[in-house]
């Protein structure tokens, strides 16, 4: 599969049908494709070479659209690096994916300016700013494809098992780590996911997580291969989310669960208004039951949910099934199989709990340049996902919870998502994380970190007493409880426990 034939099909076949809709500004396929040929292009005069890295430090914008679609195109390497990263991580990421392009925004000029110097690989004309005017030293984006032609740029004559993209670890679990995705790989989003979403030409994909993140692939890479259309939204707005599935009929969109847990809790929620969507996907985490069952019931036969890894493996609770296996996270798409393993490697019972371990065609060829690591993760064809889950009689998994995230409190394995749905049904709590505190007799002991709904206050010391009389066991009861008034989370909204972990305990 060469992910670069997409884009000028449709501007063939489809060039007047509105590709995509951006800060009130529209793009046809036969536009997308001229703007996508002149950036590619444009990487070309620099002197870029097929497989060549091209790294982005960007936020959702139009100018990040172009660049994946110019590396498809040009058969250069695409990593979007997060913008939340700090100096020495963009640092590591970029020395470490072997850049030699970098296009960022404005703001991150600052940061650009202390690690330069340290990356001579990535020449001095080579750093690229999306603004009019450019600083001293960098080249303004408009600037650097003034002179790019606008015709098809040359067939880089791509391979499928060639490299698409290296999407880097979101990093809420330890030290960020580069997963290898090939355009074959790629090209199995588009299918089989524009499948198993029961997308078509016609649909309308509202977009409002950021496209850095790998879950955002679950649409973006059907969009094009289906030529529908995709609204993008610069950033994440729960009303802006409302408004514009109802100004322009959505049929599709993608979320995480806080995103979830925004719009459902937005004054200006009503379900009247989601009436045009058939497919409302959660992904990143699974969504607490609470909110499943609200969303089946204010929009049934709707929602779906994905449990997956950037690594390539994933099942889908499809929205045929999201009542009567509400608490499982799906089944394996075809091609895919999956087993749990104990923590000696056998494979365990229907029911029990153990490690999640899958194969199928979306499987990564490794990490960059790490060996070490893919030996580890991957055995035998085998992905060993680090999460704790098992599978009912009827092939369905019911995802526990990370290994990583098990508190072990006196000998005994405490998951902290059993006590979230509890927590979570408190009517005064709109979200919670519990997490693992170190403690002298226990060796760890459960914490939960709340956020409250609005306007509500609770007290920590009833919220403990309420939610320890009614834990399924004594040893889930939880220590002690913290209001906050929002997690850290990274660029996928994902809440990084680690974080709290520490803001805890320098508190204490």
């Amino acid at each position: 599969m060469d992910l670069g034939t997409l884009l000028p099909r449709h501007a063939r076949f489809r060039a007047e049908h509105i590709a995509l809709v951006m800060a009130e500004r529209d793009w046809t396929f036969d536009q997308l494709n001229i703007e996508v040929n002149r950036l590619t292009n444009a990487l070309l005069d620099a002197g870029l070479k097929k497989g060549d890295t091209v790294v982005s430090v960007l936020s959702n914008s139009s100018e990040l659209v172009f660049l994946y679609w110019a590396a498809a195109q040009g058969g250069f390497v695409m990593v979007p690096a997060s913008p939340m990263l700090q100096a020495s991580g963009l640092e590591t990421l970029l020395r470490d994916c072997d850049a030699v392009v970098v296009i960022g925004e404005a703001v991150f000029v600052p940061v650009f300016d202390k690690i330069r110097t340290n990356l001579p690989a990535i020449a001095e004309d080579r750093w690229i700013i999306t603004a009019e005017d450019a600083p001293e030293g960098y080249r303004a984006y408009d600037a650097f494809l003034a002179d790019a032609s606008t015709d098809a740029a040359p067939d880089a004559g791509i391979r499928g098992d060639e490299i698409y993209n290296i999407m880097y670890s979101s990093g809420t679990t330890g030290s960020p780590k580069g997963i290898v995705l090939t355009h074959n790989i790629r090209g199995s989003y588009c299918t089989m996911l524009g499948s198993a979403f029961r997308m078509t030409p016609e649909s309308v994909v509202v977009h409002a997580g950021s496209i850095v993140f790998n879950g955002a692939m679950l649409d973006f890479m059907p969009w094009m291969y289906l030529g529908c259309t995709y609204i993008l939204h610069e950033a994440f707005d729960a009303g802006r989310v409302l408004d514009e599935i109802e100004r322009y009929q959505a049929t599709h969109i993608v979320m995480v669960p806080a995103q979830f847990v925004a719009l459902l809790n937005h004054p200006e929620y009503r379900p009247e208004r989601l009436l045009s969507l058939e497919l409302i996907l959660n992904v990143g985490a699974p969504l607490l039951l609470d909110y499943k069952l609200q969303l089946n019931q204010d929009l049934p036969g709707r929602f779906y949910e994905l449990y997956g890894l950037t690594e390539g493996f994933m099942t889908i609770l499809d929205k045929h099934d999201a009542i009567r296996k509400a608490g499982s996270v799906g089944c394996t798409p075809p091609f895919y199989e999956m087993k749990i393993l104990d923590e000696n490697g056998v494979e365990v019972t229907t029911g029990e709990t153990g490690e999640i371990c899958g194969r199928g065609p979306m499987l990564t060829p490794g990490y960059y340049k790490r060996d070490d690591l893919t030996k580890e993760a991957i055995r035998d064809g085998w992905l060993h996902s680090g999460d704790a889950g098992y599978m009912d009689e009827d092939g369905y998994l019911y995802l526990v919870d990370r290994i990583k995230d098990m508190v072990i409190t006196g000998g005994v394995n405490v998951y902290p998502r059993d006590i979230e749905e509890v927590i979570i049904q408190h009517e005064s709590v709109r979200e919670v994380a519990v997490f693992g505190v170190p403690d002298e007799k226990w060796g760890e002991v459960p914490v939960a970190a709340i956020i409250t709904q609005p306007g509500c206050n609770v007290d920590t010391v009833d919220l403990i007493a309420w939610t320890n009389d009614r834990v399924g066991a004594k040893f889930q009861r939880i220590h002690d409880s913290v209001v906050m008034e929002e997690f850290p989370r990274n660029v996928a909204a994902k809440t990084l426990k680690r974080e709290i972990l520490e803001m805890y305990l320098e508190k204490k």
